[in-house]
């Protein structure tokens, strides 16, 4: 098992950093060598980070817990959309809102807003509105759906948030330390790995890299709810007898 996750590390170009000169010291445990100015992450180093990261995710699933994937970067959004609906979790692929986890009751609200435009659009009642306020009704509902549309089944704060390159998502890793929200992040060599939780050394910057982590990691969310799936059945049969 070992052996294959390294060879899939290493071919979807996980261990490629960034420029030496654009490197963050912190990140020096984390790092094997040096080619071509280029900075080599320790392959090793992003097993271990991503087995803890993978462990950590199936507990809270397990126990019924919220992960949030956050992923903006134009490399993540789409993996980050598709891993998250598949895992059954919420998301943000295309902009960070501010306050999103510490004003969760306005953004909450905001939603309403989502589902009336819905609402509109998709009854005869767009109808009676005029051709321009029609057209700002569209505009309103793509801007909102784009937003919102990936967090309307997180009705209460997340546990846990798998976030992709906390440089880019920093608001969003400032929300969750304000609130002491567990972080998972895949981090490069440009990060600063005391700002998450739980770092997994890699590229964030390839989509294969992406695609491979992120995918490993929904991977777990979907173990942790098989196995909480089997613990309540075994409950509901013990509870039976």
């Amino acid at each position: 098992m070992a052996t294959v996750l390294v060879k899939d590390l290493i071919e979807a170009g996980v261990h490629f950093g960034h420029r030496a000169s654009r490197w963050n010291p912190k990140m020096r445990p984390y790092i094997y060598a040096r080619r071509n100015l280029i900075h080599i992450i320790d392959v090793r180093e992003t097993i271990r980070g991503l087995l803890r990261a993978r462990k950590y995710l199936q507990r809270v699933a397990a126990s019924g817990g919220l992960i949030l994937f956050v992923g903006t970067k134009r490399q993540a959004s789409d993996t980050v959309e598709q891993q998250s609906k598949r895992s059954g979790m919420p998301f943000v692929s295309d902009r960070w809102l501010g306050g999103t986890l510490t004003n969760f009751r306005t953004i909450r609200s905001r939603l309403g807003r989502l589902e009336e435009l819905e609402s509109i659009l998709q009854s005869d009642q767009i109808a009676t509105y005029s051709k321009k306020m029609q057209s700002a009704l569209n505009r309103e509902y793509r801007k909102m759906y784009r937003n919102l549309n990936g967090i309307r089944s997180m009705a209460r704060l997340p546990e846990c948030l798998v976030i992709i390159d906390p440089r880019k998502e920093k608001n969003a890793v400032k929300e969750a330390r304000k609130l002491g929200i567990t972080t998972v992040s895949l981090i490069d060599t440009d990060c600063n790995p005391d700002d998450v939780d739980l770092p997994i050394p890699g590229n964030d910057d390839s989509i294969r890299s992406i695609e491979l982590i992120v995918q490993l990691l929904a991977d777990a969310v979907l173990a942790g709810k098989a196995a909480s799936g089997t613990l309540k059945q075994e409950a509901a049969e013990g509870a039976a007898v």
